[in-house]
């Protein structure tokens, strides 16, 4: 689940970006493909303001990095529409990429940062993470050594006092670790300026606009399956990116929340499958592997909706499912031969599920250029309601290929 589908931008209001840039969603527009990280995808649409929040960490590099990819794409205009949190922590590069000798046979050396030497710490016990940085970051943040935007923004002598703290911590931690500190801070100077027209207190702002009535949409990296508290732990990201995250990562009440859109594939992006990897593109934007694909888990997607509290889905890469004869659908889990009514919290006991599975038969034709509901094949109408009956949540969207375009409303029934 993600905050928001890109097909989906509000014409004007803030649209905000929750995360780090080890999460990536890929947006196609007019033909062509905008790879985004750290950016909210409504950077480019030009009526929408993008706000990336206090709950984000930034990696300034890897930002000016996206920006400068995205803009030989056709991004323009950005600097009038971004604004970054004061807030927001940042990940430096000794978190994340720093090449250097391993300091055993157990530590090789692509594991080049402090991101990757923990990885390589825990060798088969590895969670194959981004090794963006994300989580040594978020542990800065929870033992309050971190440093924020406003921390590089403030004064320098304070700034350069806590950077040459926390890179002595770390090498004390990981003593091949090196780190040229003179020349990092050099370089964050340069990048304080470069931001600094773009930052601003940005809770504020949104109960500002939320005050004059602007729509807000939120962004969230990852999957709620990747939360760190719900998801499927250990194999988890760093943050929360359910529902609380909307409040913690932006400082915005619950009381203000109002539709929760569930964006769901039409398929589950965490088991075995090699067509629908491959009519799909299921390969990770940020980490170039290839995505395991299987039949849609309704068991997992109604734990999201109790966690997240959706008022309706926007079902997307339908179109994925038009070569298929028959259709299945996993709609309970046995363990021990009994139906169980929970998501197991352990990954011992959810790899001895049995998933159990009703069979629908598919439409076997293309989909991609169908826009109205009742266009659609009798059994691809048939797939979304067997989702919605087994739900009791309404699918407003339907998404039928790559573009913006591609979508279809159910609203407009």
């Amino acid at each position: 689940m993600k905050w928001c589908n890109y097909t989906l931008l509000p014409e004007e209001g803030p649209i905000i970006g929750l995360g780090g840039n080890n999460a990536g969603h890929t947006v196609v527009v007019d033909g062509k493909e905008f790879d985004f990280h750290l950016l909210p995808s409504g950077i480019i649409n030009p009526k929408c303001i993008s706000v990336i929040g206090n709950g984000v960490v930034i990696h300034l590099p890897g930002l000016f990095e996206e920006l400068k990819k995205n803009e030989l794409k056709g991004m323009k205009g950005w600097q009038d529409r971004l604004i970054i949190s004061d807030r927001a922590h940042l990940v430096f590069d000794m978190h994340q990429q720093i090449r250097f000798q391993a300091r055993s046979a157990l530590l090789p050396c692509e594991a080049g940062s402090v991101d990757g030497l923990q990885e390589a710490e825990k060798g088969k016990n590895s969670l194959g993470t981004t090794k963006k940085g994300i989580g040594p970051t978020y542990s800065s943040k929870a033992t309050r050594n971190g440093l924020r935007i406003g921390d590089l923004l403030g004064d320098s002598a304070m700034f350069e006092e806590k950077f040459r703290t926390l890179a002595a911590n770390y090498k004390r931690m990981f003593p091949t670790l090196e780190v040229d500190i003179d020349a990092e801070l050099a370089r964050y100077r340069e990048y304080a300026e470069k931001i600094r027209p773009m930052v601003r207190d940005t809770v504020s702002y949104l109960h500002k606009a939320i005050g004059e009535g602007k729509k807000v949409l939120v962004e969230g990296a990852n999957a709620a399956m990747l939360d760190i508290d719900f998801g499927t732990y250990p194999y988890v990201t760093s943050s929360n990116c359910s529902i609380g995250g909307v409040c913690t990562g932006l400082g915005l009440s619950p009381l203000v929340i109002g539709d929760v859109l569930g964006v769901v594939k039409a398929y589950t992006t965490r088991e075995t499958g090699r067509l629908l990897q491959e009519r799909g593109h299921e390969v990770g934007v940020t980490t170039k592997r290839v995505r395991r694909c299987g039949w849609l888990d309704l068991v997992v997607v109604r734990y999201t909706a109790m966690v997240n509290g959706y008022t309706s889905l926007c079902l997307t890469k339908m179109d994925i499912l038009d070569t298929l004869k028959e259709i299945k659908i996993g709609v309970a889990y046995k363990l021990n031969g009994k139906k169980i009514e929970y998501f197991p919290s352990s990954m011992a006991e959810l790899s001895s599920v049995e998933v159990e599975y009703i069979t629908l038969p598919g439409w076997a034709c293309s989909i991609e250029d169908v826009r109205e509901l009742d266009k659609l094949p009798e059994q691809a109408r048939n797939y979304v309601k067997a989702i919605e009956d087994f739900l009791q949540i309404p699918v407003k969207y339907i998404g039928v290929g790559q573009g913006r375009e591609s979508i279809i409303s159910t609203d407009e029934a």
